[in-house]
């Protein structure tokens, strides 16, 4: 997955431009995988790009997402109506028979995974430096719209240390979290709980914005090769108990 598009995946998840002076409280937030589900909506990345597969099924009576990404990529996102103030942890469910092999996302040539959580958060545009300031004027001309102000993006790893952060190499405003690496816990349901606010204090060194929406996202464009994901169970919490 090359970067610089997924910095125009932010545009697409808002729909809209959302101020952070009208951010509701923050509240518990469930985000449904269910059958029935609206919260969620199919974003390819490109027209030259194939389109991984998102399917909603019931799995061993859990609501679930299947990305099935063959040398493809695109996201599964849910928007939120309204920002709301950043939630102390956000926890969810993932699994994955195998790894991208030859994947690396701290190099540009090979950004994919099989796994990835996306959280995007508003933010003070006046504060971007100026380079920054060019990539979301240009975009919100071609679109009449604003970019979020960053987006925190979860991964699975096969060698990079749990809690490392990897920059994008396009923007500032898009950074990499490794929650889990390696081979350990293949082919099993994990749960993973962050600590939303820390990590993102860790990645961008500073507090964190509105949550403007969630995604989720197997991409295998880079090394054309095949992979799986699944999902359930994004919850937001703002207690936090119990965050990593």
């Amino acid at each position: 997955m090359k970067l610089l598009t997924v910095f125009f995946l932010a545009l697409l998840m808002i729909g809209s431009a959302v101020s952070a002076v009208a951010a509701e409280p923050c509240r518990t937030r469930y985000i449904d995988f269910s059958l029935k589900s609206t919260a969620w909506t199919h974003v390819p990345l490109s027209k030259l790009k194939r389109d991984t597969i998102y399917t909603l099924a019931q799995t061993d009576g859990r609501s679930v997402v299947r990305g099935e990404a063959d040398g493809s990529a695109s996201f599964f996102v849910s928007r939120f109506q309204s920002a709301m103030e950043a939630p102390k942890s956000i926890s969810w469910q993932w699994m994955t028979q195998a790894l991208v092999p030859g994947a690396d996302n701290r190099d540009k040539n090979r950004e994919d995974a099989s796994l990835r959580v996306i959280v995007a958060f508003d933010g003070d545009h006046a504060t971007l430096p100026d380079i920054e300031k060019k990539r979301f004027n240009r975009a919100k001309r071609l679109s009449g719209l604003n970019l979020p102000y960053a987006l925190l993006m979860y991964i699975w790893s096969d060698h990079v240390p749990v809690n490392t952060v990897i920059p994008s190499a396009h923007t500032n405003q898009v950074k990499m979290l490794v929650a889990a690496t390696g081979i350990q816990g293949l082919g099993q349901w994990q749960t993973v709980k962050r600590d939303l606010v820390d990590d993102y204090r860790r990645a961008f060194g500073a507090d964190p914005g509105p949550v403007l929406g969630v995604a989720i996202m197997t991409d295998t464009d880079n090394t054309h090769s095949r992979a799986t994901g699944e999902y359930s169970e994004i919850l937001m919490e703002c207690s936090g108990n119990g965050a990593k």
